[in-house]
């Protein structure tokens, strides 16, 4: 078994910083870098952004839906982006937002976190809201493997609140999956492997953040949030935080002393913790 998840993203963010950026080969960015919206350009991007990025920062997360849509050949480019990440020592996590019950879930697991699979990740996003107790492949799998799981809890998007607010006994969805992360974690050293994703722009936070894990922070940088922002929802958990940006970092692109240059900046602007 791999030393765990948690032990390892401590280390790269006390190398490299806490930065996560997303590699999102979205259809306006492949225009936006003068690329074709087809397997070639994808490759081109996506590659671009590896080489810039991949030995700079602590993380980077490839969205696997803008490789699926380009079929077979994408998904053989996320394989590449995965494998080169790796190889120049990043941890990649895959945002998959996968959730499913039973061997379904086993074999998601297995596509991910097994470390044989051609898409071996360091880690995935799920989403627990088939219940908690859905996620125990994912979590069984990642135990064996020393991989990570970041599980939804308090996403940015609007639609979410009317499941995520909404009150169980004891207190709110988000807040009964974030103790749930905790208990995943309870008495881990130094760092649990088991992750919470909590919106960088969601407004003030109520519910307890400690959760003895990463907190996946998406939404710094072109969705409004700042590093401000971060230190100030986030404080007291901050050492912790893994904030993540996409779009703010790639649109310096193609050119890869820009992409690296803009990712050395964000990552300069997180890197402090408050106190």
């Amino acid at each position: 078994m791999d030393e765990p998840f948690g032990t390892r993203l401590q280390k790269s963010i006390e190398a490299r910083g806490r930065l996560c950026v997303g590699i999102d080969p979205h259809a306006a960015l492949l225009e936006q870098w003068g690329l074709g919206d087809d397997a070639r350009g994808l490759e081109s991007f996506a590659m671009t952004a590896v080489e810039a990025l991949a030995g700079e920062v602590a993380v980077v997360k490839p969205q696997s839906a803008f490789f699926e849509r380009h079929g077979s050949a994408g998904v053989a480019v996320l394989e590449r982006v995965v494998r080169e990440s790796r190889d120049a020592g990043a941890l990649v996590l895959l945002d998959v937002k996968r959730g499913d019950i039973g061997s379904t879930a086993a074999a998601y697991a297995d596509a991910y976190l097994h470390p044989e699979s051609p898409i071996a990740c360091d880690a995935i996003t799920v989403s627990p809201y088939l219940g908690f107790g859905s996620l125990d492949p994912f979590f069984d799998a990642a135990h064996r493997h020393g991989r990570g799981v970041f599980v939804l809890a308090l996403t940015s998007n609007p639609e979410g609140t009317e499941v995520q607010h909404a009150r169980v006994a004891g207190g709110s969805v988000a807040g009964s999956v974030l103790a749930q992360v905790a208990l995943r974690n309870r008495n881990v050293e130094p760092l649990g492997s088991v992750g919470a994703v909590v919106g960088a722009t969601i407004g003030d936070l109520a519910e307890n953040l400690d959760v003895n894990g990463p907190l996946l922070v998406p939404g710094l940088g072109a969705q409004g949030g700042t590093p401000d922002d971060l230190r100030r929802l986030f404080e007291g958990v901050y050492a912790n935080v893994l904030p993540a940006t996409a779009r703010a970092v790639l649109a310096a692109g193609p050119d890869v002393t820009a992409l690296r240059d803009a990712a050395r900046r964000t990552a300069a602007d997180t890197r402090e913790i408050p106190g």
